[in-house]
């Protein structure tokens, strides 16, 4: 039942999101994403474990997590003060810009046990807690399914993706009393890095 929710989810996506939506200038792009550098890092690559990297993210998902934190709907004080200032092209010429940089790469951090528990939950899930495997949404190598609004997960920080992943759970806990499936699992993955 929770893979069907899942799957229709991702349909509805795919409609809602899609790469016409984003018409950036990669160009202009660079130019305005001179502030973005001091915790992004060049051409999108943060050194800061804790600030997510941003290169070669979907454009789609780049603008509309943008748009989420000029709204509000993205807790994140620092970013809805930056993302106040940015027009819809703004938006869209920065995401242009960090969706076709090349991600650097990280070295696997965690015990090699650690490691490979990562890699089953990934490719396989956890049934006994009902987890669906990453690989659903994220890809077989995390490369994300940008027309799906899916983001790119590979060569992210470790300690980024465990803040987001807890963020996640904890609004999956604060949502349980929803009754329309389909709208709770659609509402936890639009929000699945508050924080």
């Amino acid at each position: 039942m929770k893979k069907t929710l899942i799957i229709l989810a991702s349909i509805l996506m795919t409609t809602l999101v899609s790469p016409s939506m984003a018409a950036g200038d990669a160009e202009a792009g660079q130019v305005k994403s001179a502030t973005c550098m001091g915790c992004h890092g060049l051409a999108g690559n943060s050194t800061i474990p804790n600030f997510p990297k941003l290169a070669g993210q979907g454009e789609a998902y780049l603008v509309k997590q943008l748009q989420h934190f000029k709204s509000g709907e993205r807790n994140n004080a620092m970013m809805a003060g930056v993302a106040s200032l940015l027009s819809d092209q703004d938006m869209e010429d920065i995401a242009a810009y960090y969706s076709i940089q090349t991600i650097s790469e990280n070295s696997a951090k965690g015990s090699a046990e650690q490691i490979e528990l990562g890699r089953k939950i990934y490719v396989g899930g956890k049934m006994e807690t009902q987890t669906t495997a990453c690989i659903a949404c994220h890809g077989a190598k995390g490369e994300g399914i940008p027309t799906a609004g899916f983001p790119a997960v590979a060569a992210q920080h470790a300690e980024y993706t465990a803040s987001q992943l807890k963020a996640f759970r904890q609004y999956s806990i604060n949502k349980q009393t929803g009754s329309d499936g389909v709208e709770r699992v659609n509402e936890m993955m639009n929000n699945v890095a508050m924080g």
